[in-house]
C-alpha cells in the first residue's frame, strides 16, 4: 500500500523539487539598427541590387556546402551584431565550428544573441555555460527543461509546455544580412562526413526581410519562454565547456581539413571572393507565429497556415508541395480534393518510410495516402539514395543516406514559401515556425519546372490499381513494389501499428 502511495505521490514530489526561474530580472535587448557596416556590405555587395518598399535581395542556398559558407561568412564579416534562432544546434564538426566563429566575433567586438530551443541542446551545457561566459554572448533556451539530467521527468509535470517547441531558424548578421529556411546547424544539414544528409534549403537575403527577421528576434527573444542560460542550467563547468569545444580526435581533423577543401571549392564562395553574388530581387513576405504559441497563449491570433495562404493567395493552376513531414489531416485532404476539382494540379513530394528520420510521423501520413490519390492528387515519396532535386544539383544528389528535409511550396509558378513549416499537425498546433514567402514568377517557376522534371527520376511514384492496392514505382529499377520499398518488415510492421494509435495531433 505504501509502494502505490509514493507512486501516486510521484508528480507532486517531482513539481515541488523544481520549477521555471523568475523572468523578473531578465536583463532587456533589442536589435541595433546599423547604419554603417563596411565590411557586410563589401562581402554582399548589393549596390546594384534593387532596395525600397518590399524588396528583399535574395540567393537561393540549394546546396549544403554553400549553406555552410554563408553563415561562416556572415559571421566573419559582423562588425556589430549577430541574431541566431535554432531548434537544433549539435556540438558536431560543423557546429563546433559555428560555436568556435561566434566566440572569435565576440573577441572582436560582436554582440550575440543566440536562441535555442532546449529540446535538442542535451548534453551541451557546459558548451553553452562556457560561451555565455563571454561579456559580448547571451544565450536563452526557449521552452527549457529545469531538470537538466532526467529531462524525460519533466514531461510528468509539465508536458502541455514541454510539448510545444521553437522549430524556427533564422541568422542575421549587422542587421544587414539573414539566412531563414529548413536548415539547423549540424553536419546533416551541411553534408560533413559520410552518414545520413538532409536534402534542404535556405534564402541567404539582404534588404526589407532582414529588418522583420530582426523584429520578429526580439519578440522571440522577449517572449515569456526564453530564460537566460545561466538561470536554467545550475550545474555545469564552464572549463570543461571550452574543452568540449575543440577538435582532439584525429579523424573528425581529417574530415574537417577535407570539409574546408570542399566549401572553399563551391560556388557561393569563389561568388563572394569575387564580389559577383547574383542577387534576385523579389517581393518577400516575412510568416511567422507569434511566441505566444510556446505556452498556447496565441489563441486569438490567425494560426500561421491561414497566413500562408493569405500570401501564397488562392492556387488557380498548380500547387508543388514539398514537405520531409507530411500528415495533411482530414481537412487537409478535403482542401487538397476540392483544389484538383477545381482544375489545380496538386503534386506533394514527401519522405519515404526508409528515408524519413521520425517513423512515427510518416505513420500519420500512410492512412492518408489513399485519400490522397483517390482524389487526384501525385505523390512521390523520396528514396533514401537521393537527395530532392534543386534548381541546382550541385552534389547533393547521390549520398548513400539521404533524407528530405525541405519545406518549400510553390502556388502557380509565381509564389513560394520556404521555411521551417511542415505540413502537419504539429506546425500547425504546437510548434513555433517561420518562414517567408517570394513573389517572383522566375523562382517559383524554375523551382517547379526542375521539380517536375526531375522527381520522377528520384522518387517513387505512388499510385493505386483498381482494386484499391498501392503500388511505388522504382523510376531506377524500373520496378514497381507493392509494399514500402527498401523499409524492414519490422518497420513497415511498427509504421502500421503506430498509425492505428490516436496519436495524430502530437505529430
Amino acid at each position: 500500500m505504501k509502494k502505490i502511495h509514493l507512486i501516486l505521490m510521484l508528480p507532486v514530489f517531482l513539481t515541488g523539487c523544481a520549477g521555471l526561474p523568475s523572468l523578473d530580472d531578465r536583463p532587456e535587448s533589442h536589435y541595433l539598427d546599423i547604419r554603417s557596416a563596411p565590411r557586410m556590405d563589401a562581402l554582399l555587395n548589393t549596390a546594384t541590387a534593387k532596395t525600397g518598399g518590399d524588396i528583399s535581395n535574395v540567393y537561393l542556398l540549394n546546396d549544403a556546402h554553400e549553406a555552410f559558407v554563408a553563415r561562416a561568412a556572415l559571421i566573419e564579416a559582423a562588425d556589430h551584431t549577430l541574431d541566431l534562432q535554432y531548434y537544433i544546434w549539435h556540438n558536431d564538426i560543423s557546429g563546433k565550428l559555428m560555436f568556435n566563429l561566434i566566440h572569435r566575433a565576440a573577441e572582436r567586438g560582436v554582440r550575440v544573441r543566440l536562441l535555442l530551443d532546449d529540446n535538442n541542446t542535451n548534453g551541451l551545457d557546459n558548451v553553452l555555460l562556457a560561451l555565455d561566459s563571454h561579456p559580448n554572448i547571451e544565450i536563452r533556451l526557449f521552452n527549457p527543461f529545469v531538470r537538466r539530467k532526467w529531462r524525460a521527468l519533466g514531461y510528468l509535470t509539465d508536458f502541455p509546455r514541454l510539448n510545444r517547441r521553437m522549430h524556427n531558424k533564422s541568422f542575421t548578421a549587422d542587421n544587414r544580412a539573414t539566412i531563414l529556411g529548413g536548415r539547423n546547424i549540424g553536419d546533416e544539414y551541411f553534408k560533413v562526413g559520410e552518414d545520413t544528409i538532409f536534402a534542404d534549403l535556405d534564402i541567404l537575403a539582404t534588404g526589407r526581410v532582414v529588418t522583420e527577421v530582426s523584429q520578429d528576434f526580439d519578440r522571440y527573444w522577449a517572449s515569456h519562454s526564453s530564460y537566460t542560460v545561466a538561470s536554467i542550467i545550475k550545474k555545469g563547468d564552464i572549463e570543461k565547456g571550452f574543452q568540449e569545444l575543440g577538435y582532439n580526435d584525429k579523424d573528425k581533423n581529417e574530415t574537417l581539413s577535407r570539409y574546408r577543401s570542399s566549401i572553399e571549392n563551391s560556388e557561393l564562395y569563389k561568388k563572394m571572393q569575387s564580389n559577383s553574388i547574383d542577387w534576385q530581387s523579389v517581393h518577400t513576405r516575412l510568416i511567422s507565429d507569434d511566441p505566444a504559441k510556446g505556452l498556447d497563449r496565441d489563441r486569438h491570433k490567425p494560426p500561421i497556415f491561414d497566413r500562408m495562404q493569405d500570401a501564397l493567395k488562392t492556387p488557380e493552376k498548380s500547387v508543388y508541395l514539398v514537405s520531409p513531414y507530411f500528415v495533411p489531416t482530414k481537412s487537409g485532404v478535403r482542401a487538397l480534393d476540392q483544389l484538383v476539382q477545381n482544375g489545380v494540379d496538386v503534386t506533394v513530394l514527401t519522405n519515404s518510410l526508409q528515408a524519413t528520420d521520425v517513423a512515427a510521423v510518416h505513420s500519420g501520413y500512410v492512412k492518408y495516402r489513399k485519400p490522397l490519390l483517390k482524389a487526384g492528387v501525385k505523390l512521390y515519396e523520396l528514396q533514401p539514395n537521393h537527395a530532392v532535386p534543386t534548381t541546382k544539383d550541385r552534389g547533393l544528389t547521390g549520398s548513400s543516406a539521404t533524407s528530405l528535409h525541405a519545406k518549400t511550396f510553390i502556388v502557380d509558378e509565381k509564389r513560394v514559401f520556404i521555411g521551417s513549416f511542415n505540413l502537419d499537425p504539429r506546425s500547425a498546433r504546437l510548434n513555433t515556425e517561420m518562414g517567408v514567402v517570394l513573389e517572383s514568377p522566375k523562382i517559383a517557376g524554375e523551382m517547379q519546372r526542375t521539380l517536375v522534371n526531375t522527381t520522377p527520376k528520384y522518387a517513387y511514384q505512388v499510385t493505386l490499381d483498381k482494386y484499391n492496392k498501392l503500388h511505388w514505382y522504382d523510376p531506377t529499377t524500373q520496378k514497381t513494389y507493392s509494399a514500402e520499398p527498401e523499409a524492414k518488415f519490422w518497420k513497415r510492421v511498427t509504421s502500421k501499428i503506430l498509425s492505428i494509435l490516436p496519436i495524430e495531433g502530437l505529430l
